[in-house]
């Protein structure tokens, strides 16, 4: 066995009043919000496409896609550009957060899993709980809130 703890980064950003984690392996970059150009008969929660130096990369809005009521964006809200293996071929898109924060680093022991009651989001969206001096982290499992179908659906899966 391992003697060493494993441990793994993860960049934090918040929706509504909850902070959330995402492993900063799956994290291209993040942006300013710029101008998204809107896709006809796209689910609710895909806000369209950006450029991104050259290439038309779709872009959700992560409150919609948690079922959260949608905001006005602000000079906080950010785009975080993911690059996901889906079905073994690599896609990128982004994901707008209401803000982005910092990169904080949790050892997988100390990651405890989902509560299995009273949750409000959907746990299988959820590799666990990281906690910190503020409270607890929900570190997603971003390839599963994006899964191929959705992509599939919405023409962001390369053909």
């Amino acid at each position: 066995m391992n003697a060493t703890m494993e441990s793994a980064q993860y960049l934090t950003f918040r929706l509504g009043d909850e902070e959330f984690a995402i492993n900063v392996t799956q994290v291209r970059e993040v942006l300013e919000l710029t101008q998204i150009t809107k896709v006809p008969t796209a689910p609710d929660y895909m806000r369209g496409v950006v450029n991104v130096r050259g290439s038309a990369i779709p872009v959700v809005d992560l409150r919609r896609k948690f079922g959260l009521p949608p905001v006005t964006d602000t000079v906080n809200s950010r785009i975080i550009v993911l690059e996901l293996e889906l079905d073994g071929e690599m896609t990128t898109l982004g994901g707008i957060a209401d803000s982005v924060h910092d990169v904080v680093e949790f050892e997988e022991a100390s990651v405890n899993p989902p509560p299995s009651i009273a949750m409000r989001w959907r746990t299988e969206f959820i590799r666990g709980m990281g906690k910190r001096d503020t409270g607890f982290v929900i570190i997603l499992d971003i390839a599963a809130v994006f899964s191929s179908n959705e992509l599939a659906l919405i023409g962001a899966h390369s053909s």
